[in-house]
């Protein structure tokens, strides 16, 4: 057993040396062919050496060949692509020339603006060429020019070629400097830009403005609609030839037909309205004209004024925008505008300075007010129609006459004060006592300067004042304060001018009747008015009824007083005493022949000199009188009819016929006469019997009775 696993043993030696010998073979095998493998490599190496060093020129020759042929198909293209544009422009002439034979023919408005379109579509796709051209030229001249002096150069090609290549180049260079120049500057484009000017020109003197007269005479509308100008294609026509001529160097041009024309129309549109006061506009010619005339003018600057900023130049605004909002630079536009603008609102400016420096007359206060307020209720439309920095100076003017109004305004009020103060011009008061011009003028001027037209432009002009003064830190002081308080300013000073003529009269009645009446009127025609609501019921009371009252009684006083003494119990009683009755009868006769002379006295001043000129008033001084005299007449009758002859004096209804007749007699015609009684003013139980017959009459039977 053993010698079979030593057996297996040296079999398993034996294979291993065989495979051991077998792997050696092998080895010595792979060695021989590696080195066989490195001779052939170093043999290709050699080959590719000295091949790649005979190829090497050819592969030089064929880069710069592919270089040149980079250059010269490059330089070609674009040269290519110039002579195209070349004749695109050619093209695009010939069609602005058809297009402007369709146009002057083109009788519809319509299809003539949409003809004129496609007129400027050309017109800016051959500027479109030609800048192409002018912008491509000299670089594609350039590029020829290189490669040409390249292949002269380098030989890559024959002299024939070259000499070709030189010959092309000098005839585009020649095409080029000669064409450009000629076809921007000389040729027809030119010749469609000056076109494009004279329709632009055309078009815009056919926007009109429409309606002008009759918005004016439409006083009920609240406000003005600003009218458009032209039609939405005109607008686009006339915004694309704007663009053109300012893309071509023409913008100055351009604004220059768009201001000359737009001037014209808007200028044209106002002349409808016949402004012809507009050229009288010094001071001094102002304050030479008729106050009517002035007036009216005054009336038409403020409807002209209003309708010019609302209307015509709002108009304006809105079409400076719509054809020229759209050029580069940005507000060219607006600048345009204020030029439109700037002359015809200097007219009216200068027209309102003025009104406003003219002689300070009381009567044209109010109109100052109006153009005061009209300025002040567009103040907010005004400064967005001339907004921005082009319309600074117009909206500087626009406030200076403001400021103009609103000193003339306050000096015309305070300086009518003062002339109403004054008493260097000596007028003498009137001779009747009835109510002076003056008063009546000044509380119907107070009364219609606090209506709700007036009193808050009037407020404004104080208010605005006093902050100018006082600055606007100052204490604020309401509007209608100030109001009450210069308007109170007025009425004392009217207080110290009736007071200062009172004192002139000679007679000691009239001055009673003058103060009675004139504050009587000032009571009655204030009251339940926006003025005696203003001053307060209280305050009018106390300073004019009050007084009017209290001169009433003194004239009652005064005038009637003397005449009821006569009548007296006291002085019959004293009279009495001393006779101890004796010639009572003649004493009783005497007195009322004196009451009656006294009474004809009185009735004869009534008549010539006094006048209450108000009827309500008048009546209650007749019912006065009447309650005064007509109960001590009738006791005195009563008390001594057995001592006076029957019926020789009349009674006391007929007394108070005629105490009637005496008030009713103030009232007074034109030439200073005294007005005929009416039937109802005769003496009640006479016929057709006047109070100066009665009393005739009167003195008549006391003559013939004196001795009964």
């Amino acid at each position: 057993m053993v010698a079979n696993e030593e057996d297996s043993t040296l079999v398993k030696l034996e294979l291993a040396c065989l495979d051991m010998k077998t792997l050696l073979q092998s080895s010595v095998k792979m060695e021989k062919s590696l080195e066989e493998m490195e001779r052939k490599f170093d043999f290709i190496d050699e080959s590719l050496s000295t091949a790649a060093k005979k190829v090497a020129p050819l592969q030089s020759l064929a880069m710069a060949a592919k270089a040149l042929e980079t250059r010269i198909n490059r330089a070609v293209s674009q040269a290519l692509a110039l002579l195209q544009s070349f004749k695109l422009s050619e093209s695009l002439q010939d069609k602005l020339i058809e297009l402007s034979n369709k146009l002057s023919i083109e009788k519809n408005s319509r299809k003539r603006l949409k003809k004129l379109l496609k007129y400027v579509n050309c017109v800016d796709q051959l500027n479109s060429a030609i800048n192409l051209i002018s912008r491509d030229g000299e670089p594609v001249i350039q590029k020829l020019q290189e490669v040409m002096e390249f292949l002269s150069r380098t030989k890559a090609t024959d002299p024939y070629r070259t000499k070709r290549l030189k010959e092309t180049l000098i005839t585009l260079r020649a095409l080029y400097e000669s064409e450009v120049d000629a076809m921007r500057f000389d040729g027809l484009f030119d010749e469609a830009l000056l076109k494009l000017q004279d329709e632009f020109e055309i078009m815009l003197q056919k926007i009109n403005h429409q309606n002008i007269g009759e918005q004016q005479a439409d006083e009920e509308a609240d406000q003005i609609v600003v009218s458009e100008l032209g039609t939405e294609m005109e607008i686009q026509v006339l915004r694309r030839i704007a663009e053109t001529l300012a893309a071509n160097d023409c913008l100055d041009i351009c604004i220059d037909i768009f201001v000359k024309v737009r001037y014209r129309r808007a200028a044209k549109a106002l002349m409808r309205l016949n402004p012809d006061y507009l050229r009288t506009y010094t001071p001094e010619e102002i304050g030479g004209m008729e106050w009517e005339s002035l007036e009216t003018a005054i009336s038409l600057w403020i409807q002209h004024f209003e309708l010019t900023v609302k209307t015509v130049f709002a108009s304006e605004k809105k079409l400076c925008k719509q054809v020229l909002g759209g050029l580069p630079e940005v507000l060219v536009w607006l600048e345009c505008f204020v030029k439109i603008a700037d002359k015809i609102m200097a007219v009216f400016f200068r027209f309102g300075e003025g009104v406003a420096r003219s002689n300070k007359e009381p009567h044209k206060l109010f109109k100052l007010l109006d153009m005061f307020d009209s300025l002040e209720k567009l103040k907010v439309e005004f400064s967005e129609v001339f907004e921005g920095e082009s319309g600074a100076d117009i909206c500087i003017r626009f406030r200076e006459l403001e400021k103009l109004l609103v000193h003339a305004s306050s000096k015309v009020f305070w300086e009518f004060g003062l002339q109403i103060e004054s008493t260097s011009d000596g007028s003498p008061p009137p001779q009747d006592g009835s109510v002076p011009k003056l008063v009546r003028y000044a509380i119907n001027y107070l009364k219609f300067l606090t209506t709700e037209t007036y009193s808050a432009p009037m407020a404004k002009v104080f208010r605005t004042e006093q902050v100018w003064k006082a600055g606007i830190l100052s204490k604020p002081v309401t509007e209608e304060n100030l109001l009450k308080d210069a308007i109170s300013n007025i009425m004392e000073a009217l207080e110290r001018n009736i007071q200062s003529k009172h004192s002139r009269y000679r007679d000691k009645i009239l001055p009673h009747i003058f103060v009675m009446n004139s504050y009587w009127y000032i009571y009655m025609r204030s009251r339940n008015t926006e003025l005696g609501k203003l001053l307060g019921e209280q305050y009018m009371k106390k300073k004019y009824k009050t007084v009017a009252e209290d001169s009433a009684y003194m004239y009652q006083r005064q005038a009637w007083g003397p005449l009821v003494r006569l009548l007296q119990k006291d002085e019959l009683k004293e009279q009495d005493n001393n006779n101890n009755g004796r010639g009572t009868g003649a004493f009783i006769r005497g007195k009322m022949e004196a009451f009656f002379n006294c009474f004809y006295e009185i009735s004869q001043r009534h008549r010539g000199g006094y006048s209450i000129p108000d009827a309500d008033l008048r009546v209650q001084i007749r019912e006065a009188t009447v309650n005064m005299v007509v109960p001590v007449y009738s006791e005195f009758l009563n008390t001594h009819s057995t001592l006076l002859p029957a019926k020789s004096y009349v009674s006391p209804e007929s007394l108070q016929g005629l105490l009637g007749q005496v008030f009713n007699g103030t009232d007074r015609t034109g030439d200073g006469r005294l007005k005929r009684p009416d039937s109802k003013d005769r003496v009640p139980g006479r016929n057709s019997v006047s109070m100066e017959g009665e009393l005739k009459n009167l003195r008549r039977s006391r003559s013939n009775s004196i001795n009964v």
